[in-house]
C-alpha cells in the first residue's frame, strides 16, 4: 500500500547523521519543521457538516463553537502523533455521514462528565488506527497540513534538571492519558453506535491473544539446514570466533551465557578461550544434539545445555549472575524473529552489573537503491510471459520486503543510521521506532531509484560499552583471510596477543551485512517501490523510517517508508509517498 501526503518544505541544509551529531535524535525533527508558512489561509470544510471556513483555523474555531469538539485538546488528551491525527481527522470524515443526529461531537463535555472507566479502549483503538485511515478523505486537507505539535510536549514544567519532579510529571501524564483515552474510546463506541464491530472486533483480538508465534519459529531451528547455513556464513562465524577467541581478559574464568546457542558452536569458543562455566541454552530441540556436540568436544565439565525459553529457564544451582552473554540474535532487516526480545530478557535476569553484551552495539543502515535487476527478475518477470501478461502476479510483492543480494554498484546514496541500539541498555519497548533519514546522492549522471536498500553493521567491544561515532565497520572481502590466527596448521592453539589497556586503545571488533562486504546469510533487506523516481548527483531524499512489530505476527515485521525528494539544496521537494511493507 502507497499513500501520498503534502510535500515537506524545502531544506536549505541537509538533516545531520545522528551518527556525526551526537546531540540530534530520532525525535528532534517536529512536524512543524516540515510545514510551509506558504500555505497561507485555505478555505477548509467543518469535520461535521457542510460548512467551509476561510483557513483551518476558522473551522477548528467553528467546530468548537458549533459542535463542542476540539481537535486539538483531543489530540493532546489521546497523546497522538501526527500520524494520529491524521488518522482521526479521516477517520471522522469517512464517518460523519452515518453518525446519529445526536453525536455532533460533545466530545469535551462527555469525556468530563458523562463517562467513567472504559473497557473497550484497546478496541476502539484497532478501529480509529487502522492504516486506511492515513488516505485523505479530502485531498489536500488544511486541518492535516495545519498540524501543531504545541499540544504534545507542553508540560515539561521548570523543575527539568529534578529527576524527581520529572518522574512525578511522567506519571502524573500517563494516568491522565490512560484515563482519557478510555473516556473518548468509550465515548465513540456510544455515540457511533459500533458495538457490533466492536464485538467482532474483540473475539478476533481474544483470538490472537491465544495465537502462538512461537512454535513454528522454534522448530525451524531443530533441523540441520539452518545451522549449516550460519556456521558457513564465514563473515559471521569468524566474526565471533575473532571476538572471543582474542579477548583471554574478558572470557578466562569468566561464567558465559549464551542465549539460543544452535549447536553450541559459540560455547565451544567460549570453552576454548578459558571460560570457567558456559550455560548454553535453547527452547528448540538442537539443543539434544548440542549436548553430544559438547560431550565429543570434551567440555561436558565446562559447558551445561539447558533446554528451554529464556523467559522461563534458572541458571544452574550455584550460579546467579553471568559475567558474559553471548548470543547471535540477529535476523534480516536485524529486528525480523524479535529473538533480541529474549536476549534482553537474559540481560535483566542474569547479567552482573557491568557485564558485557556480544555483540554490543547494532546499527540500522538504510541507503538508496538501483534495484534494477530486482525489479526485472521478481516483478518485471510477470509483465511477459510467453507473450502473456501475468502483472498481477508480482502486485504483492510490493508490499512485502525482499531479502537479496544487491552489490556495491546498487548503493546510490551514502547510508544512514535509522537506528543504533546499544545492547547494554536498549528496552524491547524501543524496538519499535520512528527515525528521520537524509539520504544524499552519490551518484554522478541521471539514475532511477526502484528500491530502498536495508543492512546492518554490527560491533564488538570486549568493554561492552559502545563504540565512538567515527568508528568504521570493517567489510570483509571475497578471499581475505578471516581464521588463520585463531585456527594455526598442525592445531596448535593460537598466538594470544596480550590485550591493550585503557579505552581508547580497546581493539573493536565489527562485521557489515552491507553491499560492500562479503554477501552473508542476512543479506540485505530491499523494499521496492510502486514508483521509481529518478535522482542526480545533488539529489536529497528525506522522511522517516518506521518499524514495528507486526500485529498478526510477532516474529515478522511492519515498516512504513515516508520519503520525499530534492532535486538538490536549492530545489522544492516532491510531495511525501508512505509505502507500507512486511517483513516475514
Amino acid at each position: 500500500m502507497s499513500v501520498r501526503l503534502p510535500a515537506p518544505p524545502k531544506f536549505t541544509e541537509p538533516i545531520s547523521d545522528p551518527e556525526s551529531d551526537p546531540e540530534t535524535s530520532d525525535d528532534d525533527q517536529a512536524w512543524d519543521d516540515w510545514v510551509s508558512d506558504s500555505n497561507g489561509r485555505q478555505e477548509c470544510k467543518s469535520l461535521f457538516d457542510d460548512k467551509v471556513l476561510l483557513s483551518a483555523e476558522d473551522a477548528l474555531e467553528y467546530d468548537k463553537k458549533t459542535h463542542n469538539f476540539g481537535l486539538d485538546e483531543t489530540c493532546m488528551k489521546l497523546s497522538l502523533d501526527f500520524h494520529g491525527r491524521v488518522r482521526l481527522i479521516n477517520y471522522i470524515r469517512k464517518n460523519v455521514g452515518h453518525f446519529s443526529t445526536s453525536l455532533l461531537f460533545s466530545f469535551n463535555h462527555d469525556l468530563e462528565n458523562e463517562l467513567g472507566g472504559c473497557t473497550q479502549s484497546s478496541r476502539l483503538r484497532a478501529l480509529v488506527y487502522l492504516d486506511e485511515y492515513l488516505v485523505p478523505a479530502i485531498e489536500n486537507d488544511p486541518l492535516i497540513q495545519s498540524y501543531s505539535a504545541d499540544w504534545s510536549d507542553s508540560e515539561e514544567g521548570s523543575n527539568d534538571a529534578d529527576p524527581v519532579h520529572k518522574i512525578k510529571v511522567l506519571e502524573k501524564k500517563l494516568a491522565t492519558a490512560r484515563q482519557s483515552l478510555a473516556e473518548y474510546r468509550a465515548l465513540i463506541a456510544k455515540k457511533l453506535n459500533i458495538a457490533k464491530d466492536l464485538e467482532t472486533l474483540d473475539s478476533t483480538q481474544e483470538a490472537a491473544a491465544a495465537r502462538d508465534d512461537d512454535t513454528h519459529y522454534f522448530e525451524s531451528y531443530g533441523a540441520n539446514d539452518i545451522h549449516a547455513v550460519m556456521i558457513q556464513d564465514k563473515v559471521r562465524t569468524s566474526t565471533y570466533a575473532h571476538f572471543i577467541l582474542t579477548n583471554p581478559a574478558l572470557f578466562r574464568d569468566a561464567i558465559v551465557l549464551d542465549v539460543g546457542c544452535g549447536t553450541g558452536i559459540l560455547s565451544l569458543f567460549a570453552a576454548r578461550a578459558g571460560a570457567k562455566r558456559v550455560i548454553a541454552v535453547d527452547a528448540s530441540n538442537i539443543a539434544e544434539k548440542a549436548e553430544k556436540i559438547v560431550k565429543v568436544n570434551g567440555f561436558e565439565n565446562v559447558i551445561t545445555v539447558v533446554r528451554g525459553k529464556i523467559e522461563n529457564i534458572s541458571l544452574p544451582q550455584g550460579i546467579d549472575k553471568v559475567d558474559v552473554i553471548i548470543s547471535e540474535w540477529m535476523g534480516y532487516a536485524l529486528l525480523y524473529e524479535s529473538m533480541l526480545d529474549s536476549v534482553l530478557v537474559a540481560r535483566d535476569r542474569f547479567l552482573r552489573p557491568g557485564g558485557v553484551m556480544a555483540p554490543s552495539q547494532c546499527k540500522m543502515m538504510l541507503g538508496l537503491c538501483d534495484g534494477s535487476e530486482i525489479y526485472k527478475d521478481r516483478i518485471g518477470f510477470w509483465e511477459d510471459v510467453y507473450g502473456l501478461d501475468l502483472s498481477a502476479m508480482a502486485q504483492e510483492l510490493y508490499d512485502e520486503a525482499i531479502v537479496d543480494v544487491v552489490g556495491p554498484e546498487a548503493l546510490l546514496s551514502k547510508p544512514y543510521a535509522v537506528k543504533d541500539l546499544i545492547l547494554s541498555d536498549i528496552t524491547s519497548r524501543e524496538l519499535d521506532f520512528s527515525a528521520s533519514f537524509n539520504l544524499v546522492s552519490t551518484v554522478e549522471r541521471r539514475t532511477k531509484v526502484h528500491s530502498f536498500v536495508l543492512y546492518f553493521d554490527t560491533f564488538f567491544t570486549a568493554s561492552g560499552l559502545p563504540v565512538p561515532p567515527s568508528t568504521e565497520v570493517k567489510c570483509i572481502k571475497d578471499g581475505e583471510v578471516t581464521l588463520a590466527e585463531l585456527w594455526p596448521v598442525g592445531g596448535k592453539p593460537a598466538h594470544q596477543r596480550r590485550q591493550s589497556m585503557g579505552r581508547e586503545k580497546e581493539k573493536i571488533i565489527s562485521f557489515s551485512t552491507g553491499p560492500h562486504s562479503l554477501p552473508t546469510h542476512w543479506k540485505q533487506t530491499i523494499f521496492m517501490l510502486r514508483e521509481p523516481f529518478m535522482i542526480s548527483e545533488e539529489s536529497i531524499v528525506v522522511g522517516s523510517f518506521r518499524c514495528r512489530k507486526s500485529e498478526t505476527n510477532s516474529r515478522e515485521l511492519d515498516v512504513e517508508i515516508h520519503y520525499s525528494v530534492q532535486e538538490d539544496e536549492s530545489a522544492d521537494p516532491s510531495e511525501t509517498i508512505v509505502q507500507m511493507y512486511t517483513v516475514r
